[in-house]
C-alpha cells in the first residue's frame, strides 16, 4: 500500500466519454484515455484491505459479488501507484487471459464489493485494468510465446466466444495442439458480433488477440459449425478431447398477440447484422434508419440497441423494462458486498437523452400487443403499467387498468435474455442436459455424461457475465489437462 491515505486524498474519477453528439455520428469506441499522473491517484485510492473483497468471485443473493477469476486488484493498484506498469501487467495476466476485454465490457463486480464503496465511492478498478493492458500493448510487451514442447494430445474447442478463447489459450500452454471452431466467419462469438465496436472494437481489440492466439499455435476453423459442416462424431475420431462452449444463444420470446407481424426481431440478430456489415462495409440487413424503435429490455443488450439504433438514424427510440425503476442508492435489502442494484445511466440511455431531450427508459410497462397498418406492417405497440403483487411469496407483475397506451413502432427488438443452448449438436453427442436445458457438467470437473467432452461457460452455466465466461473456460481447461496428463500444473 504505497499511499497509506490515498482513499481519504484522493476522489474517484474516470476518464471523460467523447460528446454523446460527437459520438454517434461514428462506430469508434467512446472512452477517452486518463493520464498516467490521474490513474496514479486512482490506483493510490486503494485500500490494501486485510480482507480484499474486491476478488472473491462469489455468488451472493442471486448476483456476482467480487471478480470471478479472482484478480489481484489490490496487487497492480499498488503497481500502477508507484509507477510499475510492467510489474502491474504481470499481476494482471496471472489471472485474466483477456483484460483487454473485460476492461471493456466487463460490469465490474468488483468494484460493486470494493470494502471502500462502503462509505465512499470505489476505486476505479476497471479503468485501471483496461489502462494496464492498453499500456502493455502500447509498449510491445504482449507477445506471441512460443510453446516449445508439445504433448501431442489434440483438444476441439467448439465456440470461440470468452470461454473458448480462455479454454483455448489456457490448453495451448499446457502444450496441447488446440483447434477452435466457430461458425461465423469471424471469430470472437459474444465479443465479435453480439457487442457493439463503439463498446469493443473489433479490428484493434479483437480481431488483435486471436491473431495472437493464431501465432501462438492455435487454429481457427471459422464458417465451420460442427454437427453441420463438419460432422459431430468426426470430433471424436480427430481429437483426444472436445470442450463445448457454444453459448448460450436461445433468445428469451414474448408471447403477445401480434408477434407474428413483420418487424419485430430478437435483438441480437439486430446487433450482429449492424457489426457484420461494419465490418464488411456494406449495408446492414437490419436497420433502424429512418423508424421509430422500441426495445424490449432493460439489460446491457437493450442498452447496446438504443446506442445501435441512433447511429443508424432512428426515428426515435424507447426503451421498455418491466421492472421498476431502481433507486438512487443502495437499500437495507441490497447491503454491500452484494452487487449494489441503484439505478445507473449507461452510454446509449446518455447519448438519448441528449438527443431526444429525455431518458428512452419507461420503467414498470408491459407489452400487451403489436399493432400492424392496413398493410400488415408493424404500426405501433400496446403498452401497460404494473404493479408487482405477491403472489404466495413470490412477486408478479399485473397490470394496472386504465393506463394503456398505443407507441408508435416501426421496428421492435427484444432484448429479454437468453434461455439455453441450442440443442442440435449436444442431440447429435448425445450430451445430457440439466432441468434448465444447459449442458450437465458439475463445476468441480466440467465434464459432460460423455467421457471425453466438456464443457464450459454460458452452454454450461446459462446466461451470465464475459468474466464468469472466462473463468469457466480457464476451470474447463484445468480439468481437460488434467484429464489428458494425469494431473496439471494450469490455476
Amino acid at each position: 500500500m504505497g499511499k497509506v491515505k490515498g482513499f481519504m486524498e484522493y476522489q474517484r474519477a474516470l476518464p471523460a466519454d467523447r460528446e454523446p453528439l460527437e459520438r454517434i455520428k461514428d462506430w469508434q469506441e467512446f472512452h477517452k484515455e486518463m493520464g498516467a499522473g490521474d490513474l496514479q491517484k486512482q490506483g493510490a485510492r486503494c485500500m490494501d484491505c486485510g480482507t480484499p473483497y474486491c476478488h472473491t468471485g462469489f455468488m451472493l443473493s442471486g448476483m456476482t459479488s467480487g471478480c470471478p477469476i479472482h484478480n489481484l486488484v489490490p496487487e497492480w493498484n499498488d503497481y500502477v501507484y508507484n509507477g510499475f506498469w510492467h510489474e502491474a501487467y504481470d499481476r494482471l495476466i496471472k489471472t485474466n487471459n483477456f483484460p483487454e476485454f473485460t476492461g471493456r465490457v466487463c460490469p465490474a463486480p468488483c468494484e460493486g464489493s470494493c470494502v471502500l464503496g462502503i462509505i465512499e465511492p470505489p476505486v476505479t478498478i476497471k479503468n485501471i485494468e483496461c489502462s494496464i493492458i492498453d499500456h502493455a500493448f502500447a509498449e510491445g510487451w504482449v507477445e506471441p510465446k512460443k510453446i516449445v514442447n508439445r504433448t501431442g494430445k489434440r483438444v476441439a474447442v467448439v465456440g470461440s466466444g470468452p470461454a473458448g478463447l480462455a479454454c483455448a489459450d489456457q490448453l495451448n500452454k499446457a502444450g496441447h495442439s488446440v483447434t477452435v471452431f466457430e461458425r461465423d466467419n469471424r471469430s470472437g462469438g459474444l465479443m465479435m458480433y453480439g457487442i457493439p465496436n463503439m463498446k469493443l472494437d473489433k479490428k484493434l481489440v479483437v480481431e488483435r488477440r486471436i491473431d495472437l492466439m493464431k501465432q501462438e499455435g492455435i487454429t481457427f476453423m471459422e464458417s465451420t459449425e460442427v454437427g453441420v459442416d463438419y460432422p459431430a462424431d468426426k470430433l471424436l475420431q480427430e481429437f483426444d478431447t472436445v470442450v463445448l462452449c457454444t453459448g448460450s444463444t436461445k433468445p428469451r420470446n414474448l408471447s403477445a398477440e401480434g408477434r407474428e407481424i413483420p418487424g419485430i426481431h430478437f435483438a441480437m440478430d439486430f446487433l450482429r447484422t449492424s457489426t457484420k456489415a461494419l465490418l464488411d462495409e456494406s449495408e446492414p440487413l437490419l436497420s433502424a434508419k429512418g423508424k421509430h424503435v422500441v426495445v424490449i429490455g432493460g439489460g446491457d443488450t437493450g442498452t447496446d440497441c438504443v446506442a445501435t439504433s441512433l447511429r443508424q438514424g432512428c426515428k426515435s427510440v424507447l426503451q421498455l423494462e418491466i421492472m421498476p425503476k431502481p433507486p438512487l442508492e443502495r437499500q437495507p435489502d441490497n447491503p454491500w458486498p452484494e452487487w449494489p442494484k441503484t439505478f445507473k445511466e449507461d452510454y446509449g440511455q446518455e447519448e438519448a437523452s441528449c438527443v431526444q431531450g429525455e431518458d428512452p427508459r419507461k420503467y414498470s410497462m408491459m407489452t400487451k400487443k403489436f399493432l400492424a397498418d392496413e398493410k400488415g406492417e408493424l404500426q405501433a405497440v400496446e403498452v401497460s403499467r404494473v404493479e408487482w403483487v405477491s403472489d404466495n411469496g413470490r412477486f408478479v407483475p399485473q397490470p394496472v387498468a386504465g393506463t394503456e397506451q398505443i407507441i408508435p413502432a416501426e421496428l421492435v427488438l427484444l432484448a429479454m435474455g437468453f434461455i439455453g443452448p441450442e440443442e442440435h449438436l449436444l442431440q447429435q453427442l448425445q450430451v445430457l442436459q440439466d432441468e434448465r436445458s444447459n449442458i450437465k457438467a458439475p463445476e468441480t470437473t466440467y465434464h459432460t455424461s460423455q467421457e471425453r467432452i466438456f464443457a464450459a461457460g454460458d452452454a454450461r452455466r446459462g446466461q451470465s457475465l464475459v468474466v464468469w465466461a472466462i473463468h469457466e473456460g480457464r476451470s474447463a481447461a484445468r480439468e481437460c489437462d488434467r484429464f489428458l496428463m494425469g494431473g496439471t500444473c494450469l490455476p
